[in-house]
């Protein structure tokens, strides 16, 4: 059974994160639109609390609400996290399991709130590996939250960008059995568009937890030109001051785009 958590619980109205004056921090004209998000540390932060891996994996999950209510607060417009990748299958069978029943309890506890507030949510990756339950509840809340406008929750699953472009080059060459083309016409821009992440654009920000120096195989192809922000923090102690942190330092660079 998977521990019970105070986390998790739907509130009545959006919180408020920033000031007036964290604001003035900030260029609001210069948000990045889409933020992608290496979410590292919850098993090491429970392990220092002397707490099982999954409870870091509860809090951890609360921070993902945290953090998609200030991102939209901010202006931005997409944010996509890397929930479960594909290398996550060799953690032990009884964390795996436990993370699958999270998931559930997660889109159960927070449909309502999502679409009380505007949250569209999306997954990338190949959720075929899923329990049929658990592909059936994230079907019924992206069927339920397709109206929302104000963010988009993006959740990285059985994820890896190695394997997503592989599944790419499937997709054209599948296209190309029924309309062959050139090998001149097999450009970034077909690739792209054949991608998960298609209809939200590349990120321009990155930001790790636990401070990592590595991209682990996530979004490969589309954080070519991506700020990275890394930050010692563990993923369950990350607050939307840290995220105001990381737009700040974002910034102060000078994005040349390969200049």
């Amino acid at each position: 059974m998977i521990p019970a958590s105070p986390s998790l619980q739907t509130t009545s109205s959006p919180p408020s994160f920033f000031s007036s004056d964290d604001l003035t921090r900030l260029d609001l004209t210069r948000i990045p639109k889409h933020l992608a998000i290496i979410m590292d540390g919850n098993r090491r932060w429970a392990i220092q609390k002397n707490l099982p891996p999954i409870m870091g994996h509860w809090e951890g999950a609360e921070v993902i609400t945290d953090m998609v209510r200030a991102s939209s607060e901010l202006g931005i417009q997409t944010i996509t996290v890397f929930s479960f990748s594909t290398e996550n299958w060799l953690r032990p069978e009884e964390e795996v399991e436990a993370l699958m029943q999270l998931f559930e309890v997660y889109l159960i506890r927070k449909k309502e709130m999502m679409i009380r507030e505007g949250i569209r949510l999306e997954t990338i990756g190949d959720l075929s590996r899923f329990p049929n339950q658990l592909r059936e509840a994230f079907h019924a809340v992206k069927q339920a939250t397709e109206h929302c406008r104000k963010i988009n929750l993006v959740l990285a699953l059985n994820y890896g960008a190695r394997d997503e472009i592989r599944r790419a080059m499937i997709k054209i060459l599948e296209l190309h059995q029924k309309h062959q083309f050139s090998p001149q016409e097999l450009t970034e821009n077909l690739i792209s568009r054949h991608l998960d992440t298609n209809r939200w654009g590349d990120p321009e920000l990155l930001i790790r937890t636990s401070g990592e120096l590595r991209v682990s195989n996530f979004l490969l192809w589309q954080i070519s030109y991506a700020e990275i922000y890394v930050t010692e923090k563990f993923w369950p102690d990350f607050t939307p001051r840290d995220l105001l942190e990381a737009l700040a330092a974002f910034q102060k660079r000078d994005r040349r785009l390969g200049g």
